[in-house]
C-alpha cells in the first residue's frame, strides 16, 4: 500500500513503464500479475451454480489466463461453442504481498481487464460481484472476503458468453460454429489482465486529463473512492522530461475533484508548440498525484503517476486538424487478432511492436476495428506516437436489449480511454450493423443520433463519426467504404469538388447512401475508412482451407500486389477533396487474406516499399 513510508520518488513515472503495467495512465508501485495458470472448465450443462461450484471448485483443467479458451495459447483451444465457463485461482500470501498489502490496514482491490460478455466472481465462496459488457475493465475490493486463517484465498470466476445472443456488443466474433465471411473464432471469458493492488482506506480511483491548447492549460478530473477525511487535499504535479513545469495543491472536500493545470510555459505563443503531442512528436508530460489524507491520516494517503499529451483535434473546412493544423490521416484497419491468442494479444511487447509496425509501414493512424483494444496498446500509441480511432463493436440487432447493452458498455469505453492523447476519433456505429434499416427505420435512425450525441456530451474533445462506412445521420467526419478494385474508377470517384458532389448527391459506392439527412454542412473532412483489402497470400493460416481464403480483390504474385496497392493509394492520395484514408487491412485475419502482413505480422512486401506507397506525395488537403 502507498503510505508515507513509499515517498513520491520511488514511483516510476508512467512514461518509463515497460508496457506491462494493464492501466498505464493511473499508476501504483506494487502490483501483483495473477495471470498464468488457472483451474478452468466449462459449464455446458449449466450446473455450476446449483452445485455451488463457486465454494468448492474441482475444475478438470488448467488454463493460462488470460488467453481465451478458444485459442491455442490458452492451451485448451476448443473453438466449440460453450455458453458457461468457470476459472479458479488460489490467492497466496506472496500475491498480496506482491501488491502490497500489509498489516497496516487499507483495501485489496481485484481488477480484470476484460472478461467477455458476462461474469461473477466469489472469493472464499463470498460474492464479490458481477459485471456485464465483454471490453471493459472492472474491479472488486475483497478485503472484507480474505479470511486470514486461510493459507490461500480462493478465487472463483464464472464467465457467461452466448455464442448465439446477438443482441450484445460482439464485433467480429462468429455466431456461427465456424469462421465465415468476415467473421473469426470467438473470445470467450478473460481475454485481458487480472491483477491485485493495494490502496489506502480512501485512494484515487480514477483520473481524467483533458487539454486546452489555447488556454495553456490541462482540465483534471480526480476521483476518490469515498469522500476524504477533513483537511484533505491532493497536490498535482506536471513535469516534462524530469523539469518540474506547475504544480498545484488543493482542498478537497468530496469524492471528485475538477480543476484547471495552468501551463505558464505554454503561454509563450513562439515556443508553445515545443511540447505539443503528435505522431512526429509524441511529447507526453508527466503527472503526479498526491492525496494527502487530512487531519487524522498519514502524511500521505496515495501517490499515482500518470501522463498526459498537450493536443488538440477539431474538423474544420473540408479537414481533420491536429494542434489547429490540417493533418491528413493515413490510416491502415487494424483488427487486433492473433491466429496463437485471437483478441488477446500474446504478449505486453506485442502491443509495442504493433504499434511500432504500423509506423513502420508508414501510417500515422490506426482504425482499431470492431475492437477496443488492450490500454498498454494504447500507452504505446501515446508514447511512440499514432492516432487511434475508437471503434465500438456492433451488436447485430436493433432491440431494446441490443440498445441499453450498446449505451452502457460504450459510456465505460469513454470513460476509460478518454485521456489518451493518442485517440483523436470516437465511432460507435460501423456500416450500420445493429441498424441495418436505418435508411428507413425512424427508431434506427433515433438510436444513430443518440450515440452521436451522448458520445459528444461524454467528450466534446473529439470528432465522432455516427456510422463508419455510409448512412450517416449528423456527423463530425463524412466516412466511405469503397472496395472498388479499379485504380482509374477510384481515381475519378475522387478527384475534385464535382466529384464529391456526385457522390453525395447519389447512391454511395456500396449501394448505400453516404447521408441520410440535411444537416447543414459545418465543414466536415471527407475520408475513405475502408479501401483496398487486396488478397495476396502464400499460404493460409493452418485452420483455414486454402479455397476459402478472400479478398475484395486478388493478386496472383508479389509484384502484381504491390502494383494493385500503389495505384489505389496514389489514386486516393491524388484526390481533391479526401483528408485522409483507411487502408484495409494490415493483417490477414484467419480466412480473409487481404492484409500488407500475414497472419503472422510478416510484411508481404518490403517495409520500406509499403513506407513509399503510403507516404505517397503530398495529398492536397494538408500533410
Amino acid at each position: 500500500m502507498t503510505t508515507a513510508d513509499n515517498p513520491i520518488d520511488t514511483t516510476p513515472a508512467a512514461t518509463a513503464q515497460d508496457g506491462t503495467y494493464p492501466r498505464p495512465q493511473l499508476v501504483r508501485r506494487e502490483w501483483a500479475d495473477l495471470c498464468g495458470p488457472w483451474d478452468f472448465c466449462f459449464d455446458d450443462e449449466d450446473k455450476g451454480m446449483t452445485a455451488r461450484w463457486y465454494r468448492d471448485p474441482h475444475f478438470g483443467s488448467t488454463i493460462v489466463v488470460p488467453f481465451p479458451p478458444d485459442s491455442p495459447a490458452s492451451t485448451i483451444h476448443d473453438t466449440s461453442p460453450h455458453t458457461l465457463a468457470w476459472y479458479h485461482r488460489d490467492l497466496t500470501a506472496a500475491d498480496i504481498e506482491r501488491a502490497g498489502h500489509g498489516d497496516s490496514g487499507g483495501r485489496l482491490l481485484l481488477h480484470f481487464g476484460a472478461v467477455d460478455y458476462r461474469c461473477t466472481v466469489w472469493l472464499n465462496g463470498s460474492l464479490l460481484g458481477e459485471h456485464q459488457g465483454g471490453h471493459t475493465p472492472f474491479s472488486f475490493d475483497l478485503t472484507d472476503a480474505l479470511e486470514p486463517t486461510l493459507e490461500v484465498q480462493s478465487l472463483v470466476v464464472r464467465a457467461e458468453d452466448d455464442p448465439q445472443d446477438v443482441s450484445k456488443p460482439r464485433g467480429k466474433q462468429d455466431w456461427q460454429t465456424d469462421p465465415h465471411s468476415i467473421w473469426y473464432h470467438r473470445t470467450t471469458g478473460i481475454w485481458q489482465p487480472v491483477w491485485l493492488e493495494a490502496v489506502p482506506d480512501v485512494y484515487v480511483e480514477s483520473l481524467h486529463w483533458v487539454p486546452d491548447v489555447p488556454s495553456s492549460s490541462v482540465r483534471v478530473a480526480v476521483r476518490l473512492s469515498a469522500r476524504p477525511p477533513r483537511s484533505a487535499s491532493v497536490d498535482i504535479t506536471l513535469s516534462y522530461q524530469g523539469a518540474q513545469l506547475t504544480t498545484l495543491a488543493l482542498p478537497i472536500s468530496d469524492e471528485r475533484l475538477d480543476a484547471v493545470v495552468p501551463l505558464p510555459t505554454q503561454r509563450n505563443g513562439q515556443a508553445y508548440e515545443e511540447m505539443l503531442w503528435s505522431p512526429e512528436h509524441p511529447r507526453l508530460l508527466d503527472a503526479t498525484v498526491v492525496l494527502h489524507g487530512g487531519e487524522q491520516a498519514p502524511p500521505v494517503s496515495d501517490i499515482v503517476q500518470s501522463y498526459v499529451g498537450l493536443r488538440s483535434v477539431a474538423v474544420d473546412r473540408g479537414a481533420f486538424l491536429l494542434n489547429d493544423r490540417p493533418y491528413y490521416v493515413r490510416s491502415v484497419l487494424s483488427q487486433g487478432y492473433w491466429p496463437q491468442s485471437h483478441l488477446a494479444s500474446p504478449s505486453a511487447d506485442a502491443l509495442r511492436a504493433e504499434v511500432q509496425l504500423i509506423k513502420d509501414l508508414g501510417f500515422n493512424a490506426a482504425r482499431v476495428h470492431q475492437k477496443i483494444e488492450d490500454p498498454r496498446f494504447l500507452f504505446w500509441a501515446d508514447r511512440l506516437g499514432l492516432l487511434v480511432w475508437g471503434e465500438m463493436p456492433g451488436a447485430y440487432e436493433f432491440s431494446p436489449t441490443a440498445v441499453n447493452r450498446v449505451v452502457a458498455e460504450w459510456t465505460e469505453v469513454i470513460e476509460r480511454d478518454l485521456s489518451h492523447p493518442c485517440v483523436v476519433t470516437w465511432v460507435p456505429l460501423n456500416e450500420s450493423w445493429g441498424v441495418q434499416h436505418i435508411a428507413h427505420d425512424a427508431g434506427m435512425r433515433d438510436y444513430a443520433r443518440t450515440l452521436y450525441h451522448l458520445t459528444k456530451a461524454l467528450d466534446p474533445s473529439r470528432p465522432v463519426v455516427s456510422n463508419d462506412g455510409w448512412e450517416h445521420l449528423d456527423s463530425d467526419i463524412w466516412s466511405v467504404h469503397d472496395y472498388e478494385s479499379s485504380a482509374s474508377v477510384v481515381r475519378e470517384r475522387y478527384a475534385d469538388e464535382a466529384a464529391r458532389s456526385r457522390l453525395f448527391r447519389g447512391m454511395g459506392p456500396a449501394g448505400r447512401r453516404i447521408r441520410l439527412s440535411d444537416e447543414p454542412d459545418r465543414g466536415q473532412p471527407v475520408m475513405l475508412t475502408e479501401f483496398g483489402g487486396i488478397e495476396f497470400a502464400a499460404g493460409a493460416p493452418a485452420d483455414v482451407d486454402p479455397a476459402d481464403t478472400w479478398g475484395y480483390s486478388s493478386a496472383s504474385d508479389a509484384a502484381d500486389f504491390y502494383e494493385r496497392v500503389r495505384s489505389l493509394v496514389d489514386a486516393v492520395l491524388a484526390s481533391g477533396f479526401l483528408a485522409g484514408f483507411c487502408y484495409t487491412q494490415l493483417t490477414d485475419t484467419l480466412q480473409e487474406a487481404n492484409g500488407l502482413c500475414d497472419e503472422n505480422r510478416r510484411p508481404k512486401l518490403p517495409v520500406d516499399d509499403i513506407a513509399r506507397m503510403v507516404r505517397g506525395g503530398t495529398p492536397t488537403t494538408g500533410h
